[in-house]
């Protein structure tokens, strides 16, 4: 059930919740985009195309235009759940998202964040 209700939300409804986290914790909506960007792909345009067309985060997922390489080493817990344990591809790209973006607003620095990768430009 929890996996229906999330693939059927739409990113950009997930997507100003993220930036309010960082932002109460000083961070910036720059920053959590280059997070998104890192993990799935998508450039400015991209990531502007489909929070305007409110695609779900299934869609969100199927067309990044890649996952980081690195993304199946994002270990942690995410409300109480290792991520690196998520059985379903879907349900662990949303918690390895949403690990990041805690990592972000718990006030690790970007490059830590990104596992050592440049910020993408």
């Amino acid at each position: 059930m929890a996996r229906q209700r999330l693939q059927d939300m739409s990113f950009a409804r997930v997507y100003p919740l993220y930036v309010a986290k960082a932002e109460r914790k000083g961070r910036t909506r720059a920053e959590v985009d280059a997070v998104v960007r890192w993990l799935t792909g998508y450039d400015d345009a991209g990531l502007a195309r489909v929070l305007h067309e409110e695609l779900d985060l299934a869609t969100f997922f199927a067309q990044a235009p890649r996952m980081a390489p690195q993304a199946p080493e994002i270990t942690g817990t995410v409300c109480g759940v290792r991520v690196q344990d998520v059985e379903d591809p879907l349900l662990q790209r949303i918690r390895w998202m949403d690990l990041l973006v805690d990592e972000l607003a718990r006030g690790k620095a970007l490059a830590t964040v990104l596992r050592g990768s440049a910020p993408p430009a």
